[in-house]
């Protein structure tokens, strides 16, 4: 498709490709690849494009994998896990609902379900909860495209250092076709949501971390109101009480986006009513308790748009970091209305996770759509750099090449990979440019 215009989620990233396309097989899509390499065009793949960054943005060829969906194959381990192979295309949002049906689930999702598997881990899209890791900790193998069209499979026993760099790959590597992931008994979650202040909060944060299996809060800026939220696992056959269609409709739809919508609208016209705006949004937050399948409760509908940063930092620091950004705030005329989002992960081996090495809490800060977002942004990125943070891949920041070889312990044998699997820089753009070794 000639002439097509994409834009991202969120709305702050165009691309008008030299053509788009949505190849309906493995076969169509290695055509497609050789054809960009004739025409000495790039190719970058894009899934439900929900990364706030230009990861996806090219001018060459576009390539939708939404048609390369599906289970191909269901195998149990002799660890007791189940092995799941799906179409690199396959949304989480359809997967989830299907592993169910098959007495499956996910080990830990985000908070959103609408990427694409190749999507979500090659930008390291991860959950909450300090025993879990992000997505890609789950991927026991994975077949890549490459850009001479060969078809390449590894794990963590075959080709393992393409398996370490391409489990977080950014699109550098090539294209990932398929996803072979750990999945285990399906279960359901019992969450427990409660509003809660920040100091409090903070006073008993190592205790509540360790003993909660997903545990996470969002603090409302200029105040000292947080809402917490406590998902403990319980097995699948648990009796299940989800929200009534009524407090779902009102708590999840009517409060948390339509008139937060109007809210935003409201303090982008009248600023320094941000403060009193939020003090009232955190105390209009009830406490409620529910039992759902795990994937229904990990998962929230997000229609308000926004601009995201989130920095991965080490969990120790994370009272520190929340406690400087809280200065800031208080030092400085601008306001924000959306809540700070903290998370926790546990570590893990792969070269780019933003978890690599060590237990991490995620601190993610956002500002709605129709205000400028780049002082707040910067700021909090200071703070966070300051003890080590590592900016997500699929969302904003101002780090550049010279800066991501300093944060991972393992950027050059990336780039070596990347050097060996695409020396033309087929699956090349500006965003990788400006992040990895030319």
């Amino acid at each position: 498709m000639t002439g097509h215009t994409w834009k991202n989620w969120a709305g702050n990233q165009t691309a008008h490709p030299a053509d788009y396309l949505t190849p309906r097989t493995i076969d169509e899509l290695r055509s497609v690849v050789l054809r960009a390499a004739e025409s000495g065009l790039r190719v970058k793949c894009v899934g439900a494009g929900h990364s706030f960054s230009s990861i996806a943005v090219t001018d060459g060829v576009q390539v939708s994998l939404d048609m390369l969906y599906g289970i191909e194959s269901v195998v149990p381990e002799a660890d007791g896990s189940t092995s799941v192979t799906v179409l690199a295309g396959t949304r989480l949002r359809e997967l989830t609902a299907r592993l169910w049906d098959l007495g499956l689930a996910m080990t830990n999702l985000g908070d959103i379900d609408s990427q694409s598997v190749a999507g979500a881990i090659s930008t390291g899209t991860h959950g909450t909860g300090a025993r879990f890791g992000g997505i890609a900790t789950q991927v026991r193998a994975l077949e890549i495209l490459t850009a001479d069209g060969q078809l390449i499979n590894c794990s963590a026993t075959f080709d393992t250092d393409l398996f370490d760099a391409a489990r977080v790959g950014l699109g550098a590597l090539g294209i990932i076709t398929k996803v072979t992931l750990t999945c285990e008994p399906a279960f359901a979650l019992h969450a427990v949501e409660a509003p809660a202040t920040l100091d409090g909060t903070l006073a008993h944060l190592d205790e509540t971390v360790s003993g909660v299996d997903h545990f996470e809060f969002y603090w409302f800026p200029h105040t000292d109101r947080v809402l917490t939220k406590r998902n403990t696992r319980l097995p699948a056959d648990t009796p299940l009480s989800p929200l009534g269609s009524v407090r779902a409709y009102i708590d999840d739809e009517l409060l948390s986006n339509t008139v937060f919508e109007v809210v935003n609208r409201a303090v982008t016209r009248f600023p320094r009513a941000t403060p009193r705006v939020n003090k009232f949004s955190a105390r209009a937050l009830s406490s409620r308790e529910f039992t759902d399948r795990s994937y229904r409760v990990f998962a929230s509908s997000r229609t308000v748009r926004f601009r995201e940063m989130e920095y991965a930092i080490p969990a120790e620091s994370t009272t520190y970091v929340l406690r400087e950004i809280n200065r800031w705030l208080e030092s400085s005329t601008v306001t924000v209305a959306f809540p700070v989002e903290v998370r926790f992960a546990a570590g893990d081996d792969i070269w780019l996770s933003t978890a690599y090495g060590r237990d991490t809490a995620y601190i993610a800060v956002h500002q709605y759509h129709r205000m400028d977002h780049r002082e707040y942004f910067d700021a909090v990125e200071a703070i966070a750099r300051s003890v080590g943070g590592r900016p997500h891949w699929g969302k904003l920041n101002s780090l550049r090449t010279e800066e991501f070889a300093g944060t991972y312990e393992h950027f050059d044998d990336f780039c070596d990979i990347r050097d060996k699997f695409d020396p033309d820089r087929l699956f090349d753009n500006e965003y990788l440019q400006q992040r990895l070794r030319k």
